[in-house]
This record gives structure tokens, sequence and C-alpha cells, in this order.
């Protein structure tokens, strides 16, 4: 969850204006907030939302413990792979996220065969993700998507478009239950390097070993 700062800033010869913050994570907000409340100089604060909610202190505070025991702080790592000699495909993803204080992972990857390239395949793998988040209870909240894939990425940026019907499918599926979860989402474009877990996880669906577990691990 992000949120902006809104507040009332009065100097102690009575002078005030009202100022307002970058976007950033709502616990580094809440931080930061009560840090200005205890100065005295700080008035009226309210956090604002990416969907133009207004929260004050007390109503984000609760919040922020009611989400501490959910799954939250989530990010997707996708990755597909096409074998063009036996048309097969590799679905990978990588999943963290966060929850009562501790930090976790869900590996998962799939192999499939009726997909016809290497774009479908990436989108399937990303619908992979999405159905592993659905299962994990993941809903009304900010989540990051990485991915290699430019056309993914940025066709569900809705950057560049969507000819292929396809791929318009698998885009219009994907996007209709990340709607219905009421999740708010930002993608990110990386380096095939730097996508080399879901990258790893595509391979190996494709030599059909199959990855599917979830860990605790070190924040």
């Amino acid at each position: 969850m992000k949120v902006i700062i809104s507040f009332t800033y009065r100097t102690p010869k009575g002078a005030d204006t009202v100022l307002y913050s970058e976007e950033m994570r709502a616990p580094k907000a809440l931080l930061l907030a009560e840090d200005m409340e205890r100065t005295g100089r700080a008035k009226n604060i309210e956090f604002i939302d990416t969907n133009d909610n207004t929260w004050t202190l007390k109503e984000l505070r609760k919040q922020l413990e009611e989400i501490k025991t959910e799954p939250h702080d989530v990010k997707i790592y996708f990755d597909g792979g096409f074998d063009l000699k036996t048309k097969n495909s590799g679905l990978g993803c990588a999943i963290y996220y966060e929850q009562n204080d501790k930090t976790f992972r869900i590996r998962r990857n799939a192999l499939v065969e009726e997909l016809e390239s290497n774009n479908e395949a990436e989108y399937a793998a990303l619908h992979l993700a999405v159905q592993e988040v659905e299962e994990l209870g993941v809903h009304h909240m900010p989540i990051t998507i990485v991915g290699d894939s430019q056309v993914v990425i940025n066709q569900l940026k809705e950057d560049w478009p969507c000819y292929e019907k396809e791929l318009a499918n698998w885009a219009n599926r994907i996007e209709t239950k990340l709607e219905q979860l009421g999740l708010d989402v930002e993608y990110e474009l990386v380096s095939r390097k730097k996508n080399r877990e879901a990258d790893q996880l595509a391979s190996q669906a494709l030599r059909e070993v199959n990855v599917s577990s979830v860990k605790e691990i070190d924040g």
C-alpha cells in the first residue's frame, strides 16, 4: 500500500500552509507522520492512497495492523519458454511476500502443450502466478509484477497495442482476475539476468522437473 502524506505545517509565529509528501509505502509514511506530529508543527495529518481514499493516523495504524497478519508486499517474478521442436511450453513463477513480520517465497512451474509461441508462454506464466496469488488469499492491496518480456509488460501497461487474438485473450484473462481481486498492480520490466529465478523454473518445466514449494526466507 502506497500513500501520500497531506498535512498543515504551522510555524511558531502562526503562519501555515498545506504540504504534500512524495508517494511512499504506508509503514514509512506512518513512521514519518508520527514523528512530524510529535514536533507539534504538523496538523491535520492525512494519508491519500492510490485510489484517492483518505486515511487518518488512527485509521492507517489499524489498517496496517490488520494487513500485518495477511500476505502483503507481494512481488511476482514470471517467465515462460517455448520449445520449437517439441511445441511444449515451460512456465515459471516466484512469488515473494511478507506475513507476520516474516518473508516467504513460493516457487511454481508447469509444463503445458497447447500454446503456440514464446509470447503466449510468457502470458501463461503470469497467469499461473496470478492464480497462485489468488490461492494465497491476496486481495485489495498493491502488488508488483516483474518480468523480462517486453511484450507482456508493455501490453499490460498499455504502452504497446495488442493485435494478436490469443495474446489479447490472455491479457483480458489476467486483467479480469487482477480486477476481481482488487489488486493495484505496478509492472516492472527487467533484464533476463534479473529474472533468473523465474527463467530457471520455466527451463526446469521444459525438462519435466516439477517445482512446487513454499519457504520462509531471510528478509
